[in-house]
Formats: C-alpha cells, structure tokens, sequence
C-alpha cells in the first residue's frame, strides 16, 4: 500500500499542512484551558501544527462560551510564542436563522446565534472585517493562515440535511447570490493583500457553492478558496459523488471534519453504553449520527478493525488520511488518550485488503448518517 507524505499542499496556497489538523471545538465546554494547553504541547511535539478554530467555539454554542476556545489559543501563544510554528485556521459565522420550509426536518433551521454581532452575523464585508479582526484580538495575532465561511450565507444543504428545499430569500428573492458572494471574495481580497489571512476557504458548504465561488473569483480577478470543510467518514461520504471531483480537478484542499462521526465510529455508544461525559451522553443520547443505521455500520466498522488488530478508531481515521482527495483531517479529542490513539493513525496504514472491506461494508450501507 502506498503511502502518502504527511505534509500536503492547502490547496493553491502555498501553505503546506500535516495530514492531520488538531480540532479545537470543546477547548472552553468539555475541555478547560490546562487540558487545552496540554493538547496544543502534544499535538505540537508530534508535528501536527495545523490547527483549527471557530469564533462560535466551544461547541455547544452558547453566549458564555462565545469565542473561548479562540481565547484559550492565544493565551497558549501569548505563554509559549512562536507564532511562526503554527498554521492557524479559524471560521466566521453566517446568518441564522432560515426559515424552515414546509416539509422539512425539525432540525432544518438553525440555531440562533443573537449573541454574535446583535444577531445580525453575515457573509458581508462589515461582518467579514469586524470578525477578524475580533478573532485575531482573542488569539493574541496579527494574521491566520486560513479564513473559513463557518456555513454557506444562504440556504442549503448543511448539519445532516440530505434534501434539498426551495427556500424563499430575502437576501436574493431571485435566487441570484452572486453579488453576495462577491462582497465575500472582495473582502478577502482586500484581507489578503493587507497581510490579515494568508488565504481563506469554505466550509459546510455544497459543490455548486464552491464552483460559483471560483468562477466569480477567475472572472474578476480575485483570490479563489483554497479549499473547504466539511464532514466526511465512514458513516457519511456524500462528498465523493461530487466534491471530491471538484477538489482534485480545482486544486482546492478537502479538510474533513468529523472524522470519526462525533465518536459514534469508536464504538462507545454500541449495545446502549453511553460514557459519562461523552458528547451524545450530554447532549441527551441524541446526535447526528445517533440512528439505527448508523449503529449498524458501525458495527461491522468496528468487527472489521478487531479482526485485523486495529483500533476501531485509528482504522477510520487512516481511511481517510489514504484517501487521495483528502488534504488535512480535523481530529477532535477530550482527553489525552484519545488525542494519542487520533494521531497514532498517521502511522496506521491500512492494507488493500482492509480497505476492499470497509468499502463493502459501505456498498451495502452507504451513508447512514449525512
């Protein structure tokens, strides 16, 4: 099996990056600022100095938690320096709430965010310009290496939403967003070329958003995204049937997220066990990839990882680190445990013969949890 280096491309960039990113998102919820500290040291000594961030982190959000993952950063790089050493990614907020179309899911909206910009957070240059520079404030820097739209600034697919519905908008009533979108890519021009972000990507988002993003970017002549965010394991690999295509031939960095589909690929929630402190223990025994089906391909995931000595956890993670498409995969940990069992998956390769099994496992259950 053919191995690939471990530090990759971001995109057309110039940035190279480990292929694996150190998540943040309970740094200020499940996690506080020693254990934090101690995540960034060790993470840092094993060569992973990719990391990514969120103004809305720690997850849940919430008013008292709003930015204290981002402050948690700085704080480290106030103490420890060496700004230089690390590649440092964090996202902005679009609008929310949307309306929730007839027919849809409960959970189709989203949450809303009022405590961020007095309710009024959106994909504009005024929102654009205040969050930066609000972020590099609590991170304690003069730049990011990479700026993300945190979810596209417009209905669509996102959060588990496999259907598409037909929203009207008040931003564009015509449907045409294209104005919209080129106020974001003006304003990352203008970021980029006064030194803010050293380049700046998606995230959430659908492949005909990053498609209209490059086209707008070519015709007038701006920066394009350098790549894009999103959820992709072995429970969810929807961006194959499109985005991976538009990543390699675009030149543009897949940073998965959610790698081991908020834990459940583990295999801690199986046979009704639910951890103490674990994310789909606090959040009521719910989550995205709480289902039936879910639990049931990951049952033959993690069969599969126990007949071949692995852990189930590092087999899932070093699928996707194989995957030619993918750049950078953003890991998440509560505890040091975990964090060493994630980052011992960059030396996990996994045979062909693993690799012909878990896709099987996949064609007969594919996509259980988008």
């Amino acid at each position: 099996m053919k191995t690939r280096p471990n530090l990759r491309p971001l995109g057309h960039s110039g940035i190279k990056v480990p292929a694996i990113c150190l998540g943040t998102m309970t740094w200020g919820s499940q996690n506080t600022q020693e254990q934090a500290f101690e995540q960034m040291n060790y993470a840092l000594e094993q060569g992973i100095f990719f990391w990514d961030t969120a103004e809305v982190y720690a997850v849940p959000p919430a008013a008292e938690t709003y930015g204290a993952t981002e402050t948690m950063i700085g704080n480290w790089l106030a103490k420890h320096g060496g700004r230089d050493r690390i590649i440092l990614a964090s996202k902005i907020v679009g609008r929310t709430p949307h309306p929730k179309p007839q027919g849809a899911p409960s959970h189709h909206h989203d949450r809303g965010l009022f405590w961020i910009r007095e309710g009024k957070a959106r994909h504009d240059r005024g929102n654009i310009m205040a969050a930066v520079e609000d972020s590099l404030k609590r991170l304690q820097t003069d730049y990011l290496d990479l700026y993300q739209l945190h979810w596209p600034d417009r209905p669509a697919q996102r959060f588990g939403i496999r259907d598409y519905f037909v929203l009207e908008d008040d931003f564009a009533p015509d449907g045409n967003y294209e104005a919209l979108m080129l106020d974001v890519l003006h304003a990352m021009d203008e970021l980029i070329k006064i030194g803010k972000i050293r380049a700046w990507g998606l995230s959430n988002e659908t492949s005909w958003g990053v498609m209209k993003y490059i086209a707008l970017a070519d015709k007038h002549g701006l920066h394009r995204p350098v790549s894009v965010q999103n959820p992709y394991n072995l429970l969810n690999r929807i961006d194959e049937a499109g985005m991976m295509e538009v990543c390699h031939r675009e030149n543009i960095a897949h940073l998965p997220y959610s790698p081991l589909a908020a834990g459940v690929l583990t295999g801690k929630y199986l046979n009704d066990q639910w951890p103490v402190g674990a994310r789909a223990t606090n959040a009521g025994k719910k989550g995205r990839y709480i289902k039936p089906r879910c639990e049931e391909a990951t049952k033959f995931y993690v069969d599969l990882a126990r007949k071949y000595n692995l852990d189930p956890a590092q087999m899932a993670l070093a699928f996707l680190i194989q995957q030619p498409f993918i750049t950078s995969t953003i890991i998440g940990a509560t505890t040091m445990d975990q964090l060493k069992t994630d980052i011992g998956s960059l030396h996990t390769p996994l045979p062909e013969e693993v690799i012909a099994a878990i896709n099987i496992i996949h064609d007969n259950n594919p996509n259980p949890g988008p």
